[in-house]
């Protein structure tokens, strides 16, 4: 295996070094569940999912966590806005994340941890960072003193006096330092609030990635910490400070950071009326023809949403489709995908994806065999034929797992037949394990899509709306 990556920390593309190879733990940072999960949160939970399973095709034994934020500012607040409880809002927001996520055809991280069921851990964490001389309490709560920790600053490049410029004081008169950052954050009244040795709070968000993903990838070193680029300062500079200030070991090997998605060449924002939710996304576009548009640019490069280029990336997605179709006419079985006519396509794909993750170069190697097998299904039957047709549908089946495409068709309140039976499958599951909550969202989710569920003496069958 020779993968090799961009690391956002080292500047440079390197080989792909886990600690315990074919072992690789894979941390990313998740969504604040306080609205609509968006584009960009598409772009970024569909990339790490690929980049996930073109590991796993390579050789490697995934382990993948990626955080739920259900505690923060931003959930306060809104919460207060829409006058209901946090916590109400939390489970509203984490049911409509899934739902997002089902629609789109990627699974769950291996592990989705909440901040909330951590908070115990990060409690323990906070007082041996104290312990250490890392770490302060006062009367607002406990932070860390980011001058102590002499590495401060080598993932996003910048220098403690670059940092300080711009920065305001803030009104906590006890912080010893305007760079240093909440560990602990101590509650206002009608706050959510757990009990701490520094009295009632809750944590800052930093902390909860530095111990989650620690915590359930089982080793103080991650292999892969991912996210986007705008969270590389401060948030991951803030979560290497807190690990290695504990450890003194590395807290990850390789940094890996998207690009961010620009609607028309603007930020999303709901001020500007650009904010595009992944249902207002789905409910126009069929969800490869959004993953074929993720797909052309390299995942760290910026992206811009609009219509033109997904009219593109639609018709781009209908030339698969269509020698889909043909290549099911014309008889062709899927053969061996390494084998004869795709075996250098195989090749060229594995060297594109090998070399950091580039999918518009593997992308095009998928359109390059949409090419090949239209040239040779205008050519004379045979069994010369049938055999280049069988390896190089094999090969499109292959990458199109990688990639997640599953060229399902779509009725018309755009969900398949087979998504349904597959998540009915999952309902099942669900009521079995006891889990009725998650098999509920999943009914309620379908409802919504214009399918009916109705469970009998034999079983679960549904019916589309009329």
């Amino acid at each position: 295996m020779s993968v090799t990556l961009y690391n956002s920390l080292a500047q440079k593309k390197e080989e792909l070094a886990p600690v315990s190879p074919p072992r690789l733990n894979m941390y990313s940072c998740g969504v604040t569940v306080y609205d609509d999960c968006h584009i960009g949160h598409a772009r970024s939970l569909y990339i790490f999912e690929v980049i996930r399973r073109y590991l796993q095709y390579r050789g490697y034994r995934v382990r993948f966590v990626r955080n739920i934020t259900d505690i923060d500012d931003k959930i306060i607040n809104r919460a207060n806005e829409l006058k209901v409880g946090w916590k109400d809002l939390v489970a509203r927001y984490i049911e409509r994340y899934y739902e997002d996520m089902r629609s789109l055809g990627i699974p769950p991280a291996d592990v989705e941890p909440r901040a909330t069921e951590n908070i115990a851990d990060m409690i323990a964490y906070i007082e041996k960072l104290i312990e250490k001389k890392y770490a302060y309490a006062t009367e607002t709560g406990v932070y860390f003193s980011v001058r102590r920790f002499a590495g401060y600053g080598r993932l996003s490049g910048q220098s403690i006096e670059a940092m300080l410029t711009g920065v305001r004081k803030e009104s906590d008169e006890n912080k010893q330092d305007p760079l240093d950052f909440a560990l602990w954050k101590a509650s206002k009244e009608g706050e959510p609030s757990w009990q701490s040795p520094w009295g009632p709070g809750r944590p800052g968000w930093h902390i909860e990635c530095s111990v989650m993903s620690t915590k359930y990838l089982k080793n103080d070193t991650i292999d892969i910490h991912a996210g986007g680029r705008d969270l590389i300062f401060p948030h991951h500079e803030n979560e290497i400070a807190q690990a290695e200030a504990l450890t003194g070991k590395p807290f990850a090997r390789h940094w890996i950071h998207h690009g961010l998605l620009t609607i028309n060449g603007q930020k999303m924002s709901k001020s500007l009326g650009n904010f595009i939710t992944i249902k207002d996304a789905l409910a126009k576009y069929h969800p490869d023809v959004l993953k074929i548009f993720f797909l052309q640019a390299h995942y760290s490069s910026p992206i811009d949403f609009s219509d033109k280029k997904m009219e593109e990336a639609k018709q781009a997605y209908e030339r698969i489709t269509n020698l889909l179709k043909k290549l099911e006419g014309s008889g062709a079985s899927a053969g061996a995908a390494d084998g004869g006519f795709a075996g250098p396509f195989g090749e060229q794909f594995r060297h594109f994806m090998d070399d950091d993750f580039n999918t518009p170069r593997g992308l095009s190697v998928l359109f390059d065999i949409v090419t090949a097998c239209n040239k040779a299904l205008d050519g004379a039957a045979g069994t010369e034929r049938s055999e280049q047709l069988a390896s190089a549908r094999a090969l499109i089946a292959e990458i199109s797992s990688i990639f997640g495409l599953s060229y399902q068709v779509r009725g018309a309140c755009g969900v398949s037949d087979s998504e349904i039976e597959a998540l009915i499958a999952q309902r099942k599951q669900h009521k079995a394990a006891k889990k009725f909550k998650e098999a509920d969202a999943i009914r309620k989710d379908l409802e919504t899509r214009g399918v009916i569920l109705e469970d009998t003496k034999d079983g679960t069958t549904w019916r589309r709306k009329l």
